[in-house]
């Protein structure tokens, strides 16, 4: 689909070269090589719709004041058949471009004619992206940070999805290693503590009341069979038991947080397929490794990282090679052009030993793009929250969802980009009010369905508008609205690009913002039908806007509050 302000953009930065090169055949400027310059939209619309700064960019080149080059590039303009009625001189030499009534009326008919597909671009060009996120520890439940970065993680996929790309979802499940291992011991003390007194929990252990659930459930189960089993036996019986329930239990919950995986990637098949060993061979192969206190390590200098242990002393390979055999996988075996993940702040030192490891192995560590994301802080009646006002205990992701809407939750998680902290007012994402974000731009699409459903039961229903109609939308308020609904193809680019759907959510309260002043400025009905057509079918293109940006977001539209 066409970004419409990209191609005037386009378009400007066209006509000023062509302006510049018939400037100096008429000798209104002295022959040189074209400078370079910018074309950007400018914050205050008095400056124009696209404003450029070619004048003072060029100003050493032709040995000219600015003020002498814009005019000269002004009147060497030719702006018939484009997009622009006229373009102006203003300040030092700024040169700034006017968009015509066509070309407002051509946003309009564009996003009621495509509809559901309004917004999405080519950029991504089909390229292959698998973005992984949340991908908490199995063995228990998820907690806030899990809650932001499954909102991020998910419309990213989304973003990307409708910016061209083939992007999928994964879920990387920890199902070996020390955690596993810790579990095991954790549900073995708690259920021996069930036919035998005076067993202790072992240090760090896992002390949730989720473990002494599937403990108990073992012992419904299976009853004392295991007590005088051998240790591993039992404990693998009970990892059996457990796992796969917690599994389903995380599935579930992200389920209902609207988040379905394309894939549930078990680390354990990593460690069967053989790719924990084959990277340590390569590594090997290319020496990138050596020996030191009985131990292997990475040479990690000639790849911008300090040096670290791969292989302990015991022959155990440390968390690390697991998880670079696994984006081996990824960009390698399942061959995805790029990896994303997104991870908390913390593991900030971790993503530069892993792009290292990467760029050892012969791959290019620039496909691999990590999006960082800080802690949310809950509030409540202005003070940080840690425990449920319902159970009392740590809020998990269930126990947020049973207090808070979930369009709330997914809406105020991408409220921030994902480098930023910000307070989660509790308070505020159950309000009905403007003052609730989510409800605010949920409102716009409510208050539109109303105009139709109103003038309906009046026998008005919208018909198809000639682009001379559509020209009438002149008032300041439509032409902002109108500027708005055209942003949207450009924001979704740029979304994906910079791996922050956290604009769609900033686009979509801007655009339900300026529906509200068309609203409140401009009377849909009215015996002028031409001009009240021409509303409905902005009034058409503004739920088609809102729509989308809300199903990028996967946030309800109800039809009405």
């Amino acid at each position: 689909m066409e970004d419409r302000i990209a191609f005037a953009k386009e378009q400007v930065g066209s006509l000023i070269r062509a302006a510049l090169n018939r400037a100096m055949e008429t000798g209104a400027l002295p022959q040189a090589d074209l400078p370079e310059f910018v074309v950007e939209i400018p914050a205050d619309k008095a400056n124009g719709d696209v404003a450029s700064n070619v004048a003072m960019a060029g100003a050493r080149v032709f040995r000219r004041s600015p003020q002498v080059i814009a005019q000269a590039v002004r009147e060497a303009l030719e702006l018939e058949g484009t997009c622009f009625e006229r373009a102006e001189v203003a300040g030092p030499g700024f040169l700034n471009f006017f968009l015509s009534p066509s070309w407002f009326a051509g946003v309009v008919a564009q996003a009621v004619e495509a509809g559901e597909a309004y917004g999405r671009t080519s950029y991504g060009k089909g390229e292959k992206v698998l973005v992984e996120f949340v991908s908490a520890n199995p063995t228990g439940p998820m907690h806030i940070g899990n809650a932001r970065g499954g909102a991020i993680g998910d419309c990213l996929a989304s973003v990307l999805g409708w910016a061209g790309y083939e992007a999928h979802r994964e879920f990387y499940v920890n199902d070996a290693g020390n955690q596993i291992n810790k579990f095991g011991l954790s549900l073995e003390a708690r259920y021996l503590q069930l036919y035998q007194e005076g067993v202790e929990m072992p240090e760090d252990a896992y002390l949730g009341g989720d473990i002494t659930a599937h403990a108990k459930a073992f012992a419904e189960l299976h009853g004392d069979k295991y007590v005088d089993a051998p240790g591993e036996e039992r404990r693998k019986a009970l990892v059996d038991f457990a796992l796969p329930k917690n599994i389903r239990g995380l599935e579930e919950d992200l389920e209902k947080y609207r988040i379905v995986y394309d894939k549930w990637f078990l680390e354990s098949t990593i460690h069967a397929s053989g790719e924990v060993q084959k990277v340590l061979d390569i590594l090997r192969e290319k020496g990138c490794t050596y020996e030191k206190d009985g131990a292997e390590w990475f040479k990690g200098e000639p790849f911008g990282t300090e040096d670290f242990v791969l292989v302990r002393s015991n022959g155990v390979p440390t968390y690390v090679v697991p998880d670079i055999a696994y984006h081996y996988n990824k960009l390698v075996t399942r061959g995805y052009d790029r990896a994303i993940n997104v991870l908390g702040a913390d593991h900030h030192g971790y993503v530069f030993r892993l792009k290292a490891t990467l760029k050892a192995l012969g791959l290019d560590p620039e496909r691999l793009q990590v999006v960082l994301m800080q802690m949310v802080r809950l509030v409540r009646e202005g003070q940080v929250v840690k425990a449920s006002k319902r159970s009392g205990k740590a809020i998990t992701l269930a126990t947020l969802l049973e207090e808070v809407p979930i369009d709330a939750a997914r809406f105020y998680f991408n409220l921030r980009e994902a480098s930023s902290q910000f307070d989660f007012d509790l308070d505020l994402a159950v309000e009905q009010s403007s003052q609730n974000p989510v409800y605010y731009v949920q409102y716009a699409h409510a208050r539109i369905c109303s105009i139709f459903k109103n003038l309906a039961a009046e026998g008005i229903a919208p018909r198809a508008c000639s682009e001379a109609e559509l020209c009438r939308l002149d008032a300041p308020e439509e032409i902002a609205l109108i500027r708005q609904i055209a942003l949207l193809p450009g924001e979704v680019t740029e979304s994906a690009k910079n791996c922050d759907p956290a604009r769609i959510t900033r686009y979509s309260m801007e655009l339900a913002t300026q529906f509200h002043k068309f609203y409140n400025s401009c009377r849909v009905k009215s015996e002028d039908e031409p001009l009240m057509q021409a509303r409905l079918t902005l009034c058409k293109a503004a739920q088609v806007a809102v729509r989308n940006a809300l199903a990028i977001l996967k946030i309800t539209c109800p039809e009405t509050m």
